[in-house]
This record gives structure tokens, C-alpha cells and sequence, in this order.
């Protein structure tokens, strides 16, 4: 028998779960699943991220203990709102093995059908994820090209000497002259590694 878990998810308090969990309740038991545990997010938008959302963020992490075979929610729209994030959810299901159906949907990975669409959403983000690559490269082309420098900005010189100075007496700690003269901890360390270097 495979075991299922049903998200209920409304956005304000004045709404109820209720006929949400009753449709998916009657379709497991058509199918012969067995409800493990129903999460529900009461008052809580789906635009919101994981961890704003306490029964979202446990039904993600028994997935991953796999305590069920099959997430169940009434409409797409419940899971979450950022197409990013519920491809990412799509995605994890689908690596745990975890099945989905969602009732507004039609959408069921228990079947072929459903399977293919799991199929199709892991091209649909690896072409996203490709395509913001190829732009952060276009984008990286373009400064360069224009004469902008990447990365840091250069330390100027006076600064340099004014560390590498108290680098020299002592007495201060990296964390301290770093705030004294305004720079990241980093740079202290690259000029304290240059003069152990020369030294």
C-alpha cells in the first residue's frame, strides 16, 4: 500500500482546509493509499518561502526520510507561488522518488503520463539554469568590454602602507585593523601573507 501525505494551505484565517483535505482524503481512498500525515499552513501566503511556512518545511523534511510515497494538494497554487521554488520542490520529489498528485491539475506521477511531466519540469529548470549561466557570462563579457574592472575594488596605496604599517608595530589584531582602516579582514591577511612572504 502506498503511503501518502496530503499539504492543505490557505492564506488567511478566515478560510478553512477543511474541503481541501475532505477531496484528497476521498481520492487516497479510491487509490488504496494510506495517509500518514496531513500537513497544513493556516494564514500563510504561498509566496512565502520555506521556512515562513512551518508544515511546508516538515513535509519537506520527511520526504527526505521517507516517510511517504506520494505528496497530495489540492491545486499547484498551494505548494507555492515562485515558479522557482516549486520546481525546486518538483525537482526534490523527484530525486527522493517521491510521487505528486494534484487534484486542479490532473496531474499524477503514479501514472506514465505523470512521470513524463516530472520528465519535462527537470528540462524546463536545467534550460533555466543554463540560460541565466549564459546570461551572467553575456553580462560579465559586456563590463569588461567596457572597460569596467570585475571582482574588488583595488586597495589604494596609502592604505596598503597604513596595514602593512600596523601589520609591522603590532599590537592589533587583523579583525581590528581591518575596521580601523575600513577594508574586509581579507586584505589584512593577503598583505600580512605578502610580507611573511618578503620576509
Amino acid at each position: 500500500m502506498r503511503r501518502a501525505a496530503i499539504y492543505v494551505r490557505v492564506s488567511t484565517d478566515e478560510q478553512t482546509v477543511a474541503n481541501q483535505e475532505r477531496e484528497l482524503r476521498d481520492v487516497a481512498a479510491r487509490a488504496g493509499w494510506d495517509i500518514v500525515e496531513v500537513y497544513a499552513d493556516h494564514g500563510i501566503s504561498g509566496a512565502k518561502g520555506r521556512d515562513k511556512r512551518p508544515a511546508f518545511d516538515k513535509l519537506c523534511k520527511d520526504a527526505a526520510r521517507r516517510r511517504f510515497d506520494v505528496v497530495m494538494s489540492w491545486s499547484v497554487d498551494r505548494l507555492g507561488r515562485s515558479l522557482q521554488d516549486l520546481v525546486g520542490f518538483l525537482a526534490d520529489l523527484h530525486a527522493l522518488k517521491v510521487d505528486l498528485f494534484l487534484q486542479q491539475q490532473g496531474i499524477d506521477t503514479t501514472t506514465p503520463a505523470g512521470k513524463a511531466l516530472f520528465q519535462l519540469l527537470g528540462v524546463f529548470a536545467e534550460f533555466e539554469r543554463s540560460m541565466i549561466r549564459d546570461r551572467t557570462k553575456a553580462g560579465l563579457a559586456r563590463a569588461v568590454a567596457q572597460g569596467k574592472s570585475l571582482g574588488r575594488p583595488k586597495t589604494d596605496a596609502k592604505t596598503e602602507r597604513a596595514i602593512r604599517d600596523a601589520l609591522a608595530v603590532g599590537g592589533e589584531g587583523m579583525h581590528k585593523i581591518a575596521r580601523r582602516l575600513g577594508v574586509g579582514t581579507g586584505t589584512v591577511q593577503r598583505i600580512r601573507a605578502e610580507m611573511a612572504a618578503a620576509a
